[in-house]
């Protein structure tokens, strides 16, 4: 049997690609050591670290309406750059901070935020970036590609970091530095793209437009929904899950990365097989079920204490992995195919705004639940009561996400009947409406 090589989609797509993988593994460094190093060098309690969670996407609703439209207007790839320079100097204060014994959770708050208002930024031009340097038909292909390497960098990432962590301290935060660099200099390699987009209109225009695009189309409002939904519950059970592995079933920093680790493996192969997935189901349906099963497998975690915590968390957090990828991979692509060219920042941000701005109070909520639970309950207790009540909430995500696979479908229909051409049949299992 010959063996069929991968599609490649071009040398700019692999420059961009290696960027982002080598950025992602970084990313996952400082998320494991942030909240590690509350908690054992700085002591700081259930609501310090939500808190600090909280920090993580504060700049969403803050930066996120203005960020379409101004990256619009601006040189995306320029953008990108800065954006990286001004992440890489930001996780640097943190180190440099613990160095000379001024480090602090207002600190920590304050370079995680700066570090988030960045990343809104860097998020719209990506979203941009990838149709941007991918042929549409590829669009699915790409999303694919970049998830496996956000799943790949799940699954090195804990492990490296709690080795660093374990052999360097707060020192290992400089990897992730050092990723940033990587990821600016690739970006600096590449072609230019995404120069300035001409639109019409003011900026309050072009800001509520990016919220209207969202709303006025049906498979979008239902998009919209569906994540306010699952962000809403999900990073409540983020939130608290190092708190729940930390202090409440004793686990240690080895075995915690060890165990998200062997997790994260669900991630890649979620990643892998999300295509092969997309082409028998549909892309909507696909993420429909991708949303229900992902917040469901996450009561797995209540199995600890009963079972070994870090076997638990190992097969929880797979599973929950595999079936985030397969979100991650198909919303990207239902929203870019129902906008054109001319909006897609300001769709992004808007959407990225609407859906990502309730995060913030999520993870506050969860490190205040558990805090206020602890009394009566018992840290444990409390922190399974409260990633349980998260995880259900998110489970309703799937709801308004049912309706997404017959709308593409009938959009299909319609743009084939005005080609006169032959229309496809609908994916499996789907009737027509």
């Amino acid at each position: 049997m010959k063996l069929r090589l991968p599609v490649s989609l071009g040398p700019e797509f692999n420059r961009f690609w290696l960027g982002q993988t080598v950025s992602t593994v970084g990313d996952r460094i400082t998320v494991f050591v942030v909240p590690t190093l509350m908690i054992f060098a700085l002591d700081a309690s259930a609501l310090q670290v939500g808190v600090v969670a909280m920090a993580q996407y504060l700049g969403i609703p803050l930066l996120g309406p203005i960020a379409g439209v101004l990256v619009d207007r601006w040189d995306k790839r320029r953008t990108m750059l800065a954006c990286d320079l001004i992440r890489l100097l930001a996780v640097g204060i943190i180190p440099l901070a613990y160095w000379q014994d001024w480090l602090s959770i207002p600190l920590l708050f304050g370079c995680v935020a700066v570090i988030s208002g960045a990343t809104i930024f860097f998020t719209v031009g990506y979203l941009v970036a990838v149709p941007a340097v991918v042929p549409k038909e590829h669009l699915v292909r790409a999303y694919a590609r970049l998830e496996g390497s956000r799943s790949v960098s799940e699954v090195s990432g804990p492990s490296i970091a709690a080795g660093l962590y374990g052999a360097l301290g707060v020192a290992a935060l400089v990897v992730d530095a050092a990723s940033y660099l990587v990821s600016a200099l690739c970006f600096k390699a590449m072609r230019p793209w995404g120069e300035k987009t001409v639109t019409e209109g003011s900026v309050g225009q072009r800001l509520t437009a990016g919220f209207r695009l969202n709303w006025a189309d049906p498979v979008l409002r239902r998009v919209v929904v569906a994540a306010v939904t699952l962000n809403c519950g999900g990073p409540v059970f983020v939130t608290v899950l190092p708190v729940l592995a930390y202090q409440g079933l004793g686990v240690s920093v080895g075995v915690f990365g060890a165990a998200m680790s062997v997790a994260a493996v669900g991630a890649l192969v979620g990643a892998a097989v999300a295509g092969r997935i997309s082409d028998r189901l549909g892309t909507g349906r696909m993420m429909a079920w991708a949303l229900l099963l992902h917040c469901l497998v996450g009561l797995g975690v209540l199995a600890a204490p009963a079972l070994p915590a870090g076997p638990v968390i190992a097969v929880t957090m797979g599973c929950y992995g595999f079936f985030m990828s397969c979100i991650n991979v198909s919303s990207a692509p239902i929203r870019q195919s129902r906008m054109s060219a001319q909006h897609q920042g300001v769709m992004h941000a808007a959407f990225r705004t609407v859906t990502w701005g309730v995060i913030p109070l999520a993870a506050l909520v969860g490190g205040l639940g558990v805090t206020l639970l602890t009394g009566p309950l018992g840290v444990l207790d409390a922190a399974r009561v409260v990633m349980a009540a998260g995880t259900l909430l998110a489970a309703c995500s799937f709801l308004p996400a049912l309706r997404i696979q017959p709308l593409l479908d009938a959009a299909e229909r319609e743009k084939a009947e005005e080609a006169d051409e032959p229309v496809a049949e609908p994916a499996l299992g789907e009737g027509r409406s």
